[in-house]
């Protein structure tokens, strides 16, 4: 499976590199992760539980960081096995680069997976794989991306109090009564 894409995070790069490198931001992000532990500054462990098509499983994985560039992108690898459902092994490029004031995310996956996984067909995993990943972003640009409520506010009041001088056509403030 071969999958591409791209997704702009309302975040700085530096924000957006440090969250990737969160397992407890990841955690929350990957759908169906039950644990994800660093091991070392590029290695993690993690357990997932999913169900793809009629198929149930439980992986338990391994995950390997390659290729870092800070907070440019790296390269990312694991392999997991989901017992008799199979195993599935893989890996994503991933690019940070400024855009605006957020930051535009690309990816290039690649991915094998074997044993009753691979029976079910090819179109079956790969809309699993694109919903994964539709989850995966949304909730990762949902926790990082926001801009803090506080920071909205004195922009929402300043319009707030433009519309009102222009509704009631005064530039200035109303003269003191004589």
């Amino acid at each position: 499976m071969d999958m591409s894409g791209e997704r702009r995070i309302a975040a700085s790069r530096k924000k957006v590199w440090d969250a990737l490198n969160d397992p407890e931001i990841l955690k929350q992000c990957i759908p169906g992760c039950e644990s994800l532990e660093m091991q070392s500054p590029t290695d993690m462990t993690a357990r997932v539980k999913l169900q793809i098509g009629p198929v149930k499983a439980t992986f338990n994985g391994k995950v390997k960081l390659n290729d870092l560039d800070p907070p440019n992108g790296y390269r990312i690898t694991g392999e997991g096995s989901g017992g008799v459902a199979g195993y599935a092994k893989g890996g994503a490029s991933v690019h940070l680069t400024d855009d605006g004031a957020g930051t535009l995310m690309r990816y290039d996956v690649k991915a094998d997976v074997g044993g009753k996984l691979a029976q079910l067909g090819g179109r079956l995993i790969d809309s699993t794989a694109k919903k994964l990943a539709d989850e995966f972003f949304e909730k990762f640009t949902t926790l990082v991306g926001p801009m803090p409520a506080a920071a909205a506010a004195p922009a929402i009041a300043v319009k707030k109090v433009g519309w009102l001088k222009r509704w009631f056509g005064r530039k200035d403030p109303l003269p003191a009564s004589r």
